[in-house]
């Protein structure tokens, strides 16, 4: 007799009955569907000879095992099927909606030249331009998502949407000004293409010779021979400063020992800055020389001061493993978070030497292109950089040195002539600030568990979670540095403000997917409070002086929600916020405050519900738009003559620097990202330029009465 497999594990009797008598049902035990589903995991389509083992083990006829695998293919099939027609449906009724809306923007678009509605076309052909433009997304969609499935595992269609966020009225940084964007007079403000985030272009290109690569060569072994000096001597070369104890370089000393040929010191405008200092950070000292051989790691290491980092040239790979005998020709541009202070470019060798064991170098020296005459830098790096020793408690024990000759050829703006004359702005006090802390940021990062969260609504649920918001907050930090940045990529225009100095605004069309698609418009001032940087931080990180100074709560308050501790200072944390009295329940408030000796920052990004939720569930968050906003905030380089305001040092990092301790003063730099319009095509007007005046000027007058300095 023949059976056929039935669902369920049930075989019924398969010969005729023509008097229509009822078949014969045969339910297989628990123990041999068990082991025939294992089979079919290994070997859906099994043959002959595995069929009859089968039937010998299970005691069933061959036929059955065959027919049992029939159906179950048939059924995996049939199950397949219909999770297919759900994904179209959805897809289906997504592309409807998009048809819905492009058409409800063309009934409301206005014309970008005099700003009334377009003339009417025939409606016929509206509608087969958007079939056709629909069958090209579709096909476009149906590409990309077989590769994206291809390479993280899931369709694009399951990804975070890359729609501008609605605007909540705690939104400091989205503002809606679409109906603006297109209409009214245009400014004459260049329209950057691409993001951001995008990588520049550098000023050239260099091709090497191999008497180029044979030169580097020496000049990277006589700058690390200097480079060890620096590192290991004190006086008579560094002298201590009587002032602030920090170690100043003697220069009669220092030429006496490296006479240089070709120096530009008799040069009226020309100077030095020479700063060293040492400290210990949480990482082992291999994990460090891995992050600054690379130049991906280096601008993530250092955001706040490393515009653009990129390798052009490995001239050397060194030793596989250790570095040791690595040498890079690097292009660097470096910053400080002010639209007032001009970027620093640097082409130069990177190389890196292991002394002994657990002990490395890595010089940094400017390398000249004389042949090249567009590229005419004020600054050049002498032998500069760093010697790491790891320490056996897997912190590293690290000596910088910072040295550079510039040529002011423009005088430096009078609000940070101390800061960046004295060393402070470039100098290796601030590097090191900023790596120790990023270091613990990192370590914070690989901690298991969640003893560095405090999540009062039960919504972090994993390290996953966490981890995946510290990505996504480190990304919104890295995205307002690069606004603020005054490379020659990103072009300042000056509008007249509240003060002297008045509002920067640059314009640029967003095409970075962690960005909302369109027309942004980035706005930042500077303003100096005599107001020490510690409450200075204190005052933007508090929730509950929020109200005090943003301008867009109509007064409400806000309360944290979840908080991420980012370091050993209590003020280093990511906090998720939540605003009171607000109908925007789905908008939340994604903030990141970090503070070091060198200065501090609080960014914040207005982020709906559905997105945070993706990230606190440990997902990518790489497409999750962001725009953010906030405060840069840094000592104003001015010795501390001010009374008292009950300034705290326990901001100094962990190497011992007293940088904001040393200063009363505090220089902030207020920044603002807005998404004038969604549409690519749309020009700048007067109108949302006024408006983002008008925010940055009440943002900063509520700031000065707050803190009781209005004169200012």
């Amino acid at each position: 007799m023949e059976y056929g497999g039935g669902e369920g594990g049930e075989d019924r009797d398969a010969s005729s009955d023509p008097q229509g008598r009822k078949k014969r049902y045969h339910r297989h035990t628990a123990h041999q569907i068990q082991r025939l589903e294992a089979m079919f995991k290994e070997c859906p389509h099994p043959d002959e000879k595995q069929r009859s083992l089968l039937s010998r083990e299970l005691g069933l006829a061959p036929r059955q095992i065959k027919f049992w695998f029939q159906n179950r293919r048939t059924q995996m099939k049939a199950q397949h099927e219909r999770a297919d027609n759900c994904d179209l449906r959805a897809e289906n009724d997504k592309i409807r909606c998009e048809n819905i809306a492009i058409r409800e923007a063309l009934r409301n678009v206005i014309c970008p030249s005099c700003g009334g509605p377009p003339v009417n076309e025939d409606s016929y052909f509206d509608e087969q331009k958007l079939r056709i433009e629909n069958a090209h997304l579709k096909e476009e969609l149906d590409r990309v998502s077989s590769i994206a499935a291809k390479y993280i595992g899931r369709p694009i269609s399951q990804l975070p949407p890359v729609q501008p966020i609605h605007v909540s009225s705690l939104d400091l940084s989205m503002g809606s000004f679409e109906g603006q964007g297109v209409g009214g007079p245009s400014l004459d403000i260049d329209l950057l293409p691409g993001s951001s985030s995008t990588v520049p272009s550098l000023p050239f290109q260099p091709r090497l010779s191999d008497m180029d690569r044979s030169l580097m060569t020496d000049i990277a072994a006589r700058a690390m021979e200097e480079l060890l000096r620096l590192v290991q001597t004190n006086e008579p070369l560094w002298m201590k400063s009587a002032t602030d104890g920090r170690d100043v370089l003697n220069l009669e000393t220092y030429e006496r020992i490296f006479p240089r040929a070709n120096t530009n010191l008799k040069n009226p405008h020309s100077r030095i800055e020479a700063t060293r200092d040492s400290g210990l950070v949480i990482m082992n000292g291999l994990a460090l020389v891995d992050m600054f051989m690379d130049s991906h790691k280096w601008v993530e290491l250092f955001p706040a001061i490393v515009s653009l980092g990129k390798t052009i040239e490995v001239i050397s790979s060194g030793m596989l493993g250790s570095h040791s005998g690595s040498l890079q020709l690097m292009y660097e541009d470096l910053q400080v978070l002010s639209p007032l202070v001009s970027t620093r470019e640097f082409y130069f060798l990177r190389y890196c030497q292991q002394i002994e064991q657990g002990l490395w170098a890595i010089v940094d020296v400017s390398y000249d292109f004389p042949r090249e005459k567009q590229f005419s830098p004020q600054c050049r790096r002498l032998p500069s950089g760093c010697l790491i020793q790891g320490m056996p408690n897997g912190y590293s024990k690290v000596t910088w040195v910072e040295h550079v000759e510039i040529e002011d050829k423009t005088p430096t703006h009078r609000l940070y002539r101390d800061v960046v004359h004295g060393g402070l702005a470039f100098g290796a006090e601030r590097w090191l600030a900023i790596l120790c802390r990023m270091c613990e940021r990192f370590a914070c990062l690989m901690v298991t568990g969640t003893s560095t969260t405090r999540d009062l609504g039960g919504v972090i649920p994993s390290t996953d979670g966490k981890r995946s918001m510290m990505k996504l907050a480190q990304r919104m930090v890295n995205n307002f540095c690069a606004s603020i940045s005054t490379s020659n990529s990103h072009r300042w225009t000056t509008l007249s403000g509240m003060n002297e100095d008045g509002v920067r605004v640059s314009v640029h069309r967003s095409t970075d997917p962690g960005q909302p698609n369109g027309v942004i418009l980035s706005a930042a001032t500077t303003i100096w409070l005599p107001v020490s940087p510690q409450n200075v931080f204190n005052f933007f990180k508090d929730e509950r002086t929020r109200a005090q100074w943003d301008v867009l709560s109509n007064g409400n308050g806000v309360q944290e929600v979840a908080h991420i501790a980012n370091g050993s200072h209590p003020g280093n944390c990511i906090s998720v916020l939540r605003a009171f009295n607000t109908s925007q329940n789905n908008m939340l408030i994604l903030q990141e405050s970090c503070i070091d000796s060198s200065g501090a920052l609080v960014v914040y990004c207005p982020v709906d519900l559905p997105a945070i939720n993706i990230a606190m569930s440990g997902e990518d968050p790489s497409y999750i738009p962001l725009l953010p906003s906030g405060f840069a905030i840094s000592p104003d380089g001015r010795p501390d003559l001010l009374p008292a305001d009950g300034a705290s040092t326990s901001s100094s990092s962990q190497h011992g620097g007293t940088m904001m301790s040393r200063f009363g003063g505090s220089l902030i730099t207020v920044a603002f990202q807005i998404l004038v319009s969604s549409l690519p095509s749309a020009k700048l007007n007067l109108e949302s330029v006024t408006t983002v005046n008008n925010l940055i000027g009440s943002t900063v007058q509520q700031i000065k009465a707050a803190l009781n300095c209005p004169g200012s």
